[in-house]
């Protein structure tokens, strides 16, 4: 009887046997259907052409725009412009042609950089803008100088940026505090191809001129405004010219930490850094440093972090046909060396 049966058990064990190998050790098959159904899907990648990215200004805000993105479940890219208006149109074309689901830039120069807009608004792709803003100008506002004014780009879905405009006042109000009653010269680093920078220094020659008008003493005179290219090899040299030609000057407005860096530089290796004062812009840590170590007078400072949350923020209304504000100005805070004195973030 046993050996009829034993048949029965053979096939009987080889069935448990299957069974069990089963449940323990999952096919190819089993497996990837549980990963596919335990992932999320990304939403599409979020493109990020940042301006120049060996100034960290542009690195915080790309950093904070790649966790927010992930965060809110896209992919993030973040590529170096590294100044260059045609690298970055570049970037821009590729990012079309892999049908991003979003694109974000710093605009190198806010006009140059309207047709590669203009081909992402075709392909269907929305455009952001972070710091910098694109521009086009207004038909028939021409005036007598020929110069027209500009307007934002209405082909940019949203803009996050620093209100410049009210950082050139509190520059322009922190100049008046230093040079006082006696006045002085003051030289400008400027940075005329970024509309973020044409706005501080106009919002610093409203204070400064206020303070001119009526006087005849203690006048705060603008003996020159170059460009520094918002860089520190350039601030150097523009700098380094500056005070060859004007041997008394009394203080500098840069638009910028970097810039006015390089100009700190010139003005120690002439022997003239407590003759100079300068008043910068932006609050990186380096600038932030410098104010503490009594080098730079004072900053309105930006927050490139909360643009790079606030972007990436309008980008998913945008998708969820959320309405929302099209411009998001952050106001400046003026720090000083009693700020700088008490920065947890500083040696």
């Amino acid at each position: 009887m046993l050996k009829n049966q034993l048949p029965y058990f053979i096939v009987l064990a080889i069935t448990i046997l299957i069974g069990c190998s089963s449940e323990q050790e999952p096919g190819p098959s089993t497996s990837a259907n549980s990963s596919s159904s335990s992932a999320t899907a990304s939403k599409g990648t979020i493109a990020y052409s940042a301006l120049n990215l060996t100034n960290p200004f542009f690195g915080i805000i790309g950093d904070n725009l790649t966790t927010a993105a992930e965060t809110a479940g896209f992919d993030a890219v973040v590529d170096d412009a590294k100044g260059d208006v045609k690298t970055q149109v570049e970037q821009i074309e590729s990012y079309i042609s892999r049908g991003v689901a979003a694109i974000v830039i710093s605009p190198r120069d806010r006009l140059s950089i309207n047709p590669a807009i203009e081909k992402s608004h075709e392909a269907g792709i929305p455009v952001f803008t972070t710091d910098l803003m694109s521009v086009v100008p207004v038909k028939g506002s021409e005036g007598e100088d020929g110069e027209p004014t500009y307007e934002p780009n209405p082909l940019v879905v949203g803009h996050v940026g620093t209100d410049n405009r009210q950082g050139g006042v509190l520059a322009g109000t922190a100049m008046v505090e230093v040079l006082g009653e006696t006045g002085g010269k003051v030289f400008i680093l400027d940075y005329p191809s970024a509309n973020s920078c044409v706005l501080r220094v106009e919002g610093f020659m409203e204070v400064i001129n206020q303070h001119n008008e009526g006087r005849e003493t203690g006048q705060i005179e603008i003996v020159g405004k170059q460009d520094g290219n918002g860089d520190m090899n350039v601030g150097y040299e523009v700098t380094a010219a500056a005070i060859q030609s004007n041997q008394d000057l009394a203080a500098i407005f840069a638009i910028n930490d970097p810039s006015a860096l390089g100009g700190i530089t010139a003005l120690t290796e002439a022997g003239k850094a407590d003759q100079v004062t300068v008043i910068a812009f932006d609050g990186q840590i380096e600038g932030k440093q410098a104010i503490k170590d009594g080098k730079i007078y004072a900053d309105p400072i930006q927050f490139p972090d909360q643009m790079g949350r606030l972007v990436v923020q309008k980008i998913q209304k945008y998708m969820n046909g959320e309405e929302f504000d099209t411009i998001t100005l952050i106001p400046t805070v003026l720090y000083t060396k009693a700020d700088a004195d008490n920065d947890p973030e500083l040696k």
